[in-house]
């Protein structure tokens, strides 16, 4: 066994080293999620955190773990008897992102369980990880059906198995500990919200500090035993001070007035449920242990709160986590009086400079948001506004110009109506368009290929019976041979690539349209984010188009993108298509099992280079001779239409609908499938 990165010579990442550390003291915290950019020692930390954490005492020769004192009466492997236990490091089990169900919670023998009854299991990674860690690197990538399994485990602290009415449960508590990258998509709510802590990582950039962090890398690939033997007396004294906070915790005490600390910063964060007020009262505990306290104080509150509450007051996708810590400094001196109010001299509130001392030093992971002065000003509110242009100008509203304008801001999100790619896919497990998964309704039975996972319970009954007499049947029990058994076909959702072709000319930025483009837009992301979709886009303007965004599960960055978009400039439409053709080309080879959809945003009109109406008809031509399922949202408005979008559509195979079609609340229309392509317009 490889030997791993001390704990004690990572440098920096304070938040990250606190945020485990807590979990250390006081695994009850509920693990942690560390968020950052690639190379920032999250996957480091994390296995370097299991050589601090305390031995556990287990049942010989249990594979779940038991604790010899208080032995699972539901385990497997038991009824245990009476014996001294055995002690043994705690164990970091890593779950990796394209783990199967029956590596995460274990297999069942299916064929002895109907021919002997006999409940032969074999345990899985949530049995491995019971008393320890779970680690999961790219929890963001974790498949829908996988996160479902481990927000059941994280709730009832115990993990069931169930084959066609053949049962095994066994007990599955656990630190869950993940790490992501938020450029590559953001975590379900369900499970974000699982995590008792959050911090965020960056690479540092001081040059003395990255000097450092490569000097002891370096190191310890030269000589990972004598590297770690350099650190072993830091080791040793970290590990002792973690059992010391450990024996301290009990006697921490949550007085009154933290607790009503604690209950106004989540009201006033509005977090939703209970969850954050408890996870701050146990992680303010844990720090006050930490420090060698046994009482809690404002400040454990503050920091706290840091930890705590970022992720769980995330209202969409799109808004960056992080607290306002000017209104947490706020909530907390509201609140604070009551505990300090013994007769002792009021603290002085200084209003000028209070939340200066706490500010940048030692945060913990809290992450300001932007300041409304930051933001991008609304529509007509940006620099030479278009509001504030003489009528007739060439900057006033409804002048179509082909200079650049700058940016301006979405309207406001809506629900849309679904689209979807017609017929029945094999992609990723998603929530778009039907597919054959793992998951859903069983649709038929066929053979399995490799391991049983869903039994047939009536198609494997069926292929048993003519051959019961040739085997000898006997008994009432059943004589069930491998080859008997049956795999059941099931029919779900799978996830799309949502490619966005953006028209962003200076025809889209007359009469403000582009607002509620973006508006549009905006909207369907946030669709596809809940839909578990990949998503890229294209912009076309002036005289080229470009990959605004290449596919990425980050819906985020995709917004992001879309809101720093500036417009103006002829309609290259046929280039725009024809950089979609070459992105989607490029993820079939990638990823050909997931299936692409087009959506096309514009007004239908090409302007620029010779026959522009006529090369963007063979350039749709082109994506429907492909196959490619398409969408085009028609942003042209006025009295007086064109009807170009719609002439767009029918080159592409698909269907053309209006940004009020678009909403689900719309009486418009029906809901509206993509057009089967090469299906008769």
């Amino acid at each position: 066994m490889s030997t791993p990165y001390p704990f004690t010579a990572i440098v920096g990442q304070d938040d990250l080293r606190l945020g485990l550390l807590l979990n250390a003291v006081s695994p009850a915290v509920g693990g942690v999620l560390v968020r950052g950019e690639k190379g920032t020692a999250k996957s480091t930390a994390v296995r370097a955190l299991a050589a601090l954490m305390p031995e556990v005492s287990v049942v010989p020769g249990c594979r779940f773990s038991c604790d010899p004192v208080s032995p699972d009466p539901a385990c497997p492997d038991g009824p245990h008897a009476e014996a001294a236990g055995v002690s043994r490091a705690a164990r970091t089990v890593e779950l990796p992102v394209g783990a199967s169900e029956d590596r995460l919670v274990g297999a069942l023998d299916i064929e002895r369980a109907l021919s002997e009854g006999v409940k032969a299991f074999e345990p899985g990674l949530l049995a491995d990880a019971h008393r320890g860690i779970l680690y999961v690197d790219e929890v963001n990538l974790l498949h829908d059906h996988l996160v479902d399994l481990l927000l059941d485990a994280a709730a009832m602290g115990a993990s069931y198995v169930e084959r066609e009415g053949v049962s095994v449960r066994h007990a599955a508590r656990f630190l869950l500990v993940g790490t992501m990258n938020p450029e590559e998509g953001e975590l379900r709510p369900q499970l974000l919200d699982r995590f008792g802590l959050t911090v965020e990582v960056a690479a540092s950039r001081d040059t003395d500090e990255r000097v450092e962090v490569v000097r002891r890398r370096l190191a310890y690939d030269d000589d990972p035993e004598g590297f770690a033997a350099r650190w072993a007396g830091e080791e040793s004294a970290l590990r002792e001070r973690i059992a010391a906070a450990r024996a301290l915790l009990p006697r921490v005490v949550l007085g009154d007035g933290v607790l009503r600390q604690i209950a106004a910063t989540c009201a006033a964060f509005e977090v939703d449920g209970m969850r954050a007020d408890i996870v701050m009262a146990r992680t303010a505990t844990a720090l006050a242990a930490w420090a060698g306290r046994e009482e809690v104080t404002a400040d454990d509150v503050r920091q706290a709160a840091l930890l705590a509450l970022p992720h769980r007051r995330r209202r969409n996708p799109f808004d960056a986590p992080g607290l306002d810590e000017d209104k947490l400094d706020q909530t907390l001196d509201e609140a604070g009086p009551q505990e300090n109010n013994d007769g002792d001299d009021q603290p002085d509130p200084d209003p000028d400079g209070g939340g200066d001392d706490d500010g940048g030093g030692g945060g913990g992971g809290g992450v300001p948001p932007q300041a409304d002065g930051d933001r991008t000003p609304p529509r007509g509110e940006s620099g030479d506004t278009p509001s504030q242009a003489p009528a007739g100008s060439p900057d006033a509203p409804g002048r179509s110009t082909g200079a650049e304008q700058q940016p301006v801001a979405s309207a406001e999100p809506f629900r849309t109506k679904m689209l979807s790619v017609p017929g029945l896919g094999e992609g990723a497990a998603g929530r778009r368009s039907r597919a054959r998964t793992e998951h859903g309704r069983t649709t038929g039975a066929r053979r399995p290929q490799g391991a049983l996972t869903k039994l047939h319970l009536a198609a494997t009954v069926q292929a048993a019976a003519p051959h019961q007499r040739a085997r000898g049947r006997s008994g009432r029990g059943l004589v069930v041979r491998r080859d008997d058994l049956r795999q059941a076909a099931r029919e779900g959702r799978e996830g799309n690539l949502v490619l966005f072709v953006v028209d962003a000319s200076g025809s889209m930025a007359a009469r403000q349209r582009m607002s509620a483009v973006k508006g549009a837009v905006l909207s369907l992301l946030l669709d596809a984010y809940q839909r578990r979709d990949k998503v890229g886009l294209v912009t076309f303007r002036g005289k080229e188009a470009e990959v605004a965004l290449p596919p990425t599960s980050s819906v985020d960055a995709a917004a992001s993108r879309l809101e720093s978009l500036p417009t103006g400039g002829r309609t290259p439409l046929a280039a725009g298509l024809l950089k979609a053709h070459d992105v989607l080309r490029v993820e079939r080879l990638r990823d050909p099992s997931r299936r692409p959809l087009l959506v096309v945003v514009t007004d239908g009109r090409a302007t620029g280079g010779p026959e522009p109406v006529a090369l963007a008809g063979r350039a749709g031509r082109l994506h429907r001779s492909e196959g490619t399922a398409s969408v085009v949202v028609d942003c042209e408005s006025g009295y007086v239409r064109l009807g170009l979008a719609g002439e767009l559509a029918r080159e592409l195979g698909g269907t053309a609908v209006t940004l009020d079609e678009l909403r689900a609340d719309s009486i418009a229309g029906l809901v509206k499938d993509v057009t089967a392509a090469g299906r008769a317009a």
